[in-house]
């Protein structure tokens, strides 16, 4: 049955601009899946979903799915379209966003898996990442600079 719902959740978000969980709840229960506002949150985690920007600027779930380390086309749209503005202190790296999209960019930053980030915290609209020394936190910001730049 999980499998199934999965394959519905992704049809449902590759349709349709879905961009809260209870509307994707409400979507599965009118294709016949009796589930909550729980289940999909677990559903969206075990499928490692994300909020991107739509065409129209709104927020909507979506699901990357590029190679580890790799910056896929969906990764450098969600960083370019999301990240205002980026700041070091020590061995931390303080990310801004527009509002909304720090999850995100959390997620996108933690899939590339580079090996100086111990990992991210996501707010609303900023980003605490933990790099393990101030010097590589330094080079992560040097990394998404060169990214945004393309």
């Amino acid at each position: 049955m999980k499998s199934a719902r999965h394959e519905k959740i992704i049809e449902l978000i590759h349709k349709y601009d879905v961009d809260t969980q209870e509307e994707l709840a409400a979507r599965l229960n009118e294709a016949g899946f009796k589930v909550t506002q729980a289940t999909v949150s677990r559903d969206i985690r075990a499928l490692k979903m994300t909020k991107v920007a739509g065409k129209d600027g709104k927020s909507r779930y979506a699901i990357l799915h590029d190679e580890p380390g790799s910056l896929g086309d969906k990764y450098t749209r969600v960083l370019k379209e999301a990240l205002i503005s980026m700041d070091v202190g020590q061995n931390l790296v303080v990310i801004k966003t527009v509002p909304g999209m720090a999850m995100g960019v959390a997620a996108a930053l933690d899939a590339l898996k580079w090996p100086e980030l111990l990992g991210c915290i996501a707010g609303d609209d900023t980003i605490m990442c933990v790099a393990r020394t101030s010097d590589q936190a330094l080079g992560v910001v040097e990394k998404l600079r060169s990214i945004l730049d393309k």
